[in-house]
């Protein structure tokens, strides 16, 4: 039997693209209808090919090559060739671009290949980032607005709050970000921590706001917060209560984070956060920012809660230091993960759109 290629394209592929890829590729590799192929950037110096190896199947393809993250006409040009010369050796039936870059470079390189079906995830808008101008951000949506309505496609969103922007712009679906349950929930076992622990994860960045996770820290010296992960500001994090662990496979991140008494997500935006996700179904309580991006993981009161002020946030630690409030908020927690991150059920629908 024939199998249907898809060819997965994107310049980053750390943190929330590498993992959505991931397990888009796991799930995917236990079908037989489906052979996978992601086409790369390991330019960004958090790109780990040793991870790579690690976490995802021996039967995905991979294609590595040379995509600059800033804007640079000339390098552009290259990067395009090189995935139209990609993308005509493997012949696919379906090209799937992410975020910003992939989907300017990917949408154009499949002109010359139009026989596949095309779709683009986001992965978060840049017009939604919070770190730059009301103008910069109409720019932007404009730019979005054109390219979709010419090279066309369907936007495939992975949170509520992105599929509300891009229903503006064209063809856009609805397939939030979801976890294979199994996979994640056999990482959950006791643990006794010295101290209240409070963590995260993820690349220590802009959008993460390291800012208020150190103000929230030093607030609160008796609790212990952790940071899975790193990056360019990992210098904000001073505070002498957290410890910065640095990149881990996604099987290490897991077996740290099941150790967190409280999953804190302090991000100034989001799309849809994996690791948050994960922390769900870890059983964990929810402490975050009130961001859209967030918001359709947390329940207040209910699973964790939804903070704006750093009183806010005091007072959930407060609360949640209780055992049994954790454990009951923790339940509350899983129960809503497998209602709608469940990446069975949200692949699925994924893949009847693919052959639809």
């Amino acid at each position: 039997m024939q199998k249907t290629k898809i060819v997965h394209i994107s310049e980053t592929f750390v943190s929330g693209v590498y993992t959505y890829i991931r397990q888009l590729t796991y799930f995917c590799s236990k079908d037989d209808r489906f052979q996978n192929f992601v086409i790369y950037s390991g330019e960004r110096s958090e790109t780990n090919d040793d991870f790579i190896k690690e976490d995802f199947f021996p039967n995905v393809e991979f294609r590595r090559i040379t995509m600059s993250r800033e804007i640079s006409p000339l390098k552009d040009l290259k990067s395009l060739i090189k995935i139209i010369l990609e993308i005509r050796k493997i012949k696919p039936e379906i090209i799937h671009v992410h975020s910003s870059k992939a989907g300017v470079l990917g949408r154009i390189a499949r002109l010359f290949y139009p026989k596949a079906k095309l779709f683009y995830t986001p992965h978060g808008y840049s017009f939604i980032r919070e770190d730059i101008s009301g103008n910069k951000k109409q720019v932007y949506y404009l730019l979005e607005k054109i390219i979709t309505k010419i090279f066309g496609g369907t936007i495939i969103a992975c949170g509520d709050y992105e599929f509300i922007k891009a229903e503006g712009l064209g063809k856009a679906e609805l397939i939030r970000n979801g976890v294979d349950i199994d996979s994640v929930s056999k990482h959950i076992r006791p643990y006794n921590n010295q101290k209240f622990t409070i963590g995260t994860s993820g690349k220590i960045y802009i959008p993460k706001n390291p800012e208020l996770f150190n103000k929230l820290a030093l607030k609160l010296p008796n609790y212990q917060f952790v940071w899975i992960g790193d990056g360019e500001l990992k210098d904000k994090l001073t505070a002498e209560n957290i410890i910065i662990t640095g990149w881990k496979s996604n099987n290490e991140t897991l077996k740290l984070a099941n150790e967190f008494d409280v999953f804190l997500s302090t991000s100034s935006w989001e799309g849809l956060p994996f690791n948050i996700i994960e922390a769900m179904v870890l059983s964990k309580p929810i402490v975050s920012s009130n961001i859209n991006g967030n918001k359709p993981t947390v329940i207040n009161s209910q699973n964790g809660f939804l903070c704006d002020k750093i009183e806010d946030y005091v007072n959930a630690f407060q609360i949640l230091e209780d055992k049994s409030i954790r454990e009951q908020f923790g339940k509350r927690s899983f129960q809503i993960a497998d209602e709608l991150f469940n990446m069975n059920k949200n692949f699925n629908q994924l893949i009847a759109l693919y052959l639809k």
